[in-house]
């Protein structure tokens, strides 16, 4: 929804992993907006976010490929352009670089943590009374690739320490 108001020119550019492309999602929901939808798969990008290159020269030149491939054409115009994948938010200051001057980014994953916020009236941590952190959920991760590489992204991504991670073999 945060992308389809944000654009004026009814345009937007959708990056995310080959399967969020594939489903379609974004570009049926934009367009049910009245805004038409490119869609580019960026499958080069998760990998490097996930090696921690993401200031990384190799990782903007990728970036710099693949946004000057979705911004052509018809969608040079485009105005907002939507992170539709949970790795590319820590691209953010180097996509910013990359797109064009006139490009809104839109995290869908930050749009949506504040509308399931609001849904839930979550009360953040930080303001908590000690009572209430108590009788928070507490989380688990589970994680199908390194445990290790896990934590490391999820403290990049939530700015502490993760303590609950499990490995899951997903053949067993």
């Amino acid at each position: 929804e945060r992308a389809s108001t944000a654009s004026q020119k009814r345009k937007v550019v959708v990056i995310g992993t080959e399967a969020t492309i594939s489903s379609q999602a974004y570009r049926k929901a934009l367009e049910a907006r009245g805004v038409q939808a490119k869609e580019k798969a960026c499958p080069l990008l998760v990998p490097l976010v996930e090696e921690g290159w993401t200031e990384h020269l190799v990782t903007e030149q990728v970036a710099r490929i693949y946004l000057d491939e979705a911004f052509q054409d018809s969608f040079k115009s485009a105005d907002v352009l939507v992170l539709g994948c949970t790795h590319y938010p820590l691209l953010k200051p180097l996509l910013r670089r990359v797109a064009p001057a006139h490009v809104t980014i839109v995290d869908s994953a930050e749009s949506t943590a504040g509308v399931v916020g609001e849904l839930l009236r979550v009360t953040p941590v930080s303001t908590s009374t000690e009572d209430e952190r108590r009788r928070m959920p507490r989380m688990k991760f589970f994680a199908t690739d390194s445990v290790e590489k896990f934590r490391s992204l999820g403290m990049r991504f939530l700015g502490h320490a993760i303590e609950d991670v499990w490995h899951v073999d997903l053949e067993e």
